[in-house]
């Protein structure tokens, strides 16, 4: 879809040619300023205030070496990466991630989504992400910690509770972000909440491991209730087997679903009988095995190696929470045939345009990324709230104002897809509710 507002058209141009070679981040704000035509139609003050130009920009990108020894002893040296997007809201928030994909684009595109995402979740938290390219699969202990201490060797001059406050993402878990904080603590020589998704030992919140795919799930049952429907005897597709996949099986299946697929990047699984979650949790958070091992105790099941495949088993609802762009046009041409009529992300940006597209011209229902998996950083939030209390709120508690935030963030982005025209359109109605809160803020702040 080509912009037709031609002020945002020709920032968008520059955007291009400011960031070549990074089509993450260039997809991401098209997607972002496709949403905003209204607002930009509607709203010349924010025009005139530059926001729009400085809300492209990040305020801070850092980008530096990462040395660490393996157990053989040799030096191996890694990038890392943080960028601090936008902090008119609040301390920049955002996760690490650890994999080999990493480079300035991903970061840069995870950031700007993190702008509205963190925005929508009503709590004063700025738009930050960082990470590197090492991979932590297939390292000892040893090697992730020593690379770990290395890496907030250099990340913690630039991070603080009221800065920037890092979280996990792909390919870091609970150990790395351990042995992150000890680093930190070390060298600064301060326990502080400048970490969240810590152990619960050490200042790490109850429900923070669950709280990505129950909010997911949270997030899609409201988006369903709105339209008549609920997750109650239905068939729900789910890529991943990470965090945010396993705990959104676990609740969809507890409001009445029948979870059938996981997946992971060598291939998924479809158990038609439904997923033996117990067995998912034992092979990837206690052995770290592969997903393929499912068969071995469910023969009735069926592995199928490479993963887009995962989108051809019919079902009532998709959840991608693998990775971006996983779902391309035909994908999604293929989940509409076979009856899919919601699909809702549990990953950042899980679909192509392409496949965005798909979804609205078969009037599928869609809870876009930046709104639908928005409990994990709420949750991070909530965990910052504690650490600066001394304070250790129970399982229910968290949970239950996690499941009030996501009812918070679907009546935000219905509400504003209403105002702006655009009903039923809940990827503009997140974009423009984000955006708004973040704009008012700069614009109040001044050219800074």
């Amino acid at each position: 879809m080509a912009l037709k507002n031609k002020y945002l058209a020709d920032l968008l141009e520059t955007v291009k040619k400011r960031n070549q070679g990074e089509p993450e981040f260039i997809q991401a704000v098209t997607e972002v300023f496709i949403s905003l035509e209204p607002v930009a139609e509607k709203r010349p003050d924010l025009i005139e205030a530059g926001v729009f130009e400085r809300i492209v920009e990040p305020e801070r990108q850092i980008i530096f070496r990462v040395p660490w020894v393996d157990d053989n002893g040799v030096t191996r040296v890694n990038r890392g990466f943080r960028i601090e997007f936008n902090s008119a809201i609040g301390p920049y928030k955002g996760g690490l991630r650890l994999h080999p994909s990493v480079y300035l684009g991903i970061i840069k595109f995870l950031g700007f989504e993190q702008i509205f995402k963190n925005s929508l979740t009503t709590l004063p938290m700025g738009g930050g992400k960082g990470g590197s390219d090492f991979d932590p699969k297939g390292k000892s202990d040893g090697e992730v910690m020593r690379f770990c201490q290395s890496f907030m060797t250099e990340l913690c001059k630039h991070i603080g509770p009221n800065t920037d406050v890092p979280a996990g993402d792909i390919g870091t878990g609970g150990r790395e972000i351990g042995y992150m904080f000890g680093q930190y603590k070390r060298l600064r020589n301060e326990f502080t909440g400048v970490l969240t998704g810590k152990g619960l030992t050490f200042g790490g919140s109850l429900a923070r491991t669950e709280a990505t795919g129950y909010g997911l799930c949270y997030y899609t049952e409201e988006m369903l209730k709105a339209n008549g429907k609920s997750f109650k005897g239905q068939t729900v597709v789910i890529s991943g087997s990470g965090n945010v996949a396993i705990y959104a099986t676990q609740k969809a299946t507890e409001l009445g679903a029948k979870v059938v697929a996981l997946s992971d990047s060598n291939g998924y699984i479809y158990d038609e009988n439904g997923i033996d979650l117990d067995l998912v949790k034992q092979l990837k958070e206690v052995e770290r095995k592969r997903i393929k091992e499912y068969v071995n105790v469910h023969p009735e099941a069926k592995y199928t190696e490479g993963c887009s495949g995962i989108w051809t088993i019919p079902c009532d609802i998709a959840l991608p929470c693998a990775t971006q762009n996983e779902i391309d046009e035909q994908s999604a041409k293929t989940l509409a045939k076979n009856g899919c009529y919601a699909v809702s992300e549990g990953a950042n940006m899980p679909s192509t345009p392409e496949a965005i597209d798909v979804y609205f011209a078969n009037n599928m229902l869609y809870g876009p990324a930046k709104a639908a998996n928005a409990g994990g950083v709420a949750v991070s939030g909530l965990e910052m709230s504690q650490n600066s209390e001394r304070l250790a709120w129970t399982f229910e508690d968290v949970d239950g104002r996690l499941k009030n935030i996501m009812k918070e963030i679907f009546k935000s982005c219905d509400e504003a897809a209403k105002e702006y025209g655009c009903e039923g359109n809940y990827m503009a109605g997140a974009n423009i509710a984000g955006f708004l809160k973040v704009a008012e803020a700069m614009k109040a702040q001044g050219c800074v």
